[in-house]
């Protein structure tokens, strides 16, 4: 009797063994390492985030490229902080942990490559001003000089942000003064006072009066040729991530990153 036990614990035990090991290999096993095993990346030492600091107008293709990005690496995280590209890079320079940065200015590049803290970077996209109006346009704006006019309420972004410089270069190229009843911080910002209905025109990127799908009208005029801003992108020096952010860089200079910002009507460089 007991040989027969101690023979049916001898065969019980082995089994129990090969289950329980099993059982640790499924869902039932440590969270920690099945993550690891399926999510880490092969490259970017185990990191699954990449931080992205860009340019308030690259929002809505930069959050396409990200689901593009996530869908090629399973199990990472990409993150954006989406503003001014002057504020972006003041932030990065006082120790923001990013790993990208994509400005829409070479000025504002500067102060982060100037800072030791990104190299070479490399120009992606061109944009350029149009005269953003509400829909029914209540001012009657056709031109550029018709932002002159006292009774037009007029709204542009802050002269140390990227579109704020372009728009008085536009306005410098013209021999034209307008005094804005609002300076804004970014673009988005700008263009959501004419969304509102608060002004009745705004200089805003191109870009940006496509991606309002129609909510406002957007007017061209020629001294915007001459104030066309170039977007640098680059992987900072201190990046977390620093191979993810060098494969996301990768995308957004690949044709497919080439193909989704220039149906969103950004311009090669």
């Amino acid at each position: 009797m007991v040989f027969r036990r101690l023979s049916r614990w001898a065969i019980a035990l082995p089994v129990a063994f090969a289950l329980a090991g099993l059982a640790g290999c499924g869902s039932g096993g440590p969270a920690t390492s099945t993550t690891a095993a399926s999510s880490a990346p092969a490259a970017g030492g185990g990191a699954k985030e990449v931080t992205v600091f860009a340019a308030a107008s690259l929002t809505g293709t930069f959050t396409d490229l990200g689901k593009t990005f996530e869908a090629a690496h399973p199990g990472t995280t990409v993150k954006f902080n989406f503003g001014s590209s002057a504020t972006l890079a003041q932030q990065i320079t006082q120790g923001a942990p990013a790993d990208v940065f994509a400005a829409a200015s070479p000025a504002t590049m500067k102060t982060v490559t100037d800072a030791s803290l990104a190299s070479a970077p490399t120009t992606f996209v061109r944009n350029k001003l149009e005269i953003a109006v509400p829909k029914d346009n209540p001012a009657k704006v056709d031109e550029l000089k018709d932002l002159t006019d006292s009774k037009v309420k007029v709204a542009l972004c802050a002269e140390q942000v990227p579109c704020g410089a372009a728009a008085i270069k536009a306005l410098d190229a013209a021999g034209l003064k307008v005094k804005p009843v609002t300076l804004e911080q970014d673009v988005k910002a700008t263009l959501t006072k004419v969304e509102l209905g608060e002004v009745d025109a705004a200089l805003v990127y191109k870009t940006d009066v496509i991606a309002s799908a129609g909510k406002v009208q957007g007017i061209e005029f020629p001294e915007a040729d001459k104030a066309i801003n170039d977007y640098p992108i680059a992987t900072l020096a201190k990046a977390p991530a620093g191979d993810l952010a060098k494969q996301f860089v990768d995308l957004v200079l690949s044709q497919q990153g080439k193909d989704v910002l220039t149906k969103a009507g950004f311009e090669a460089p």
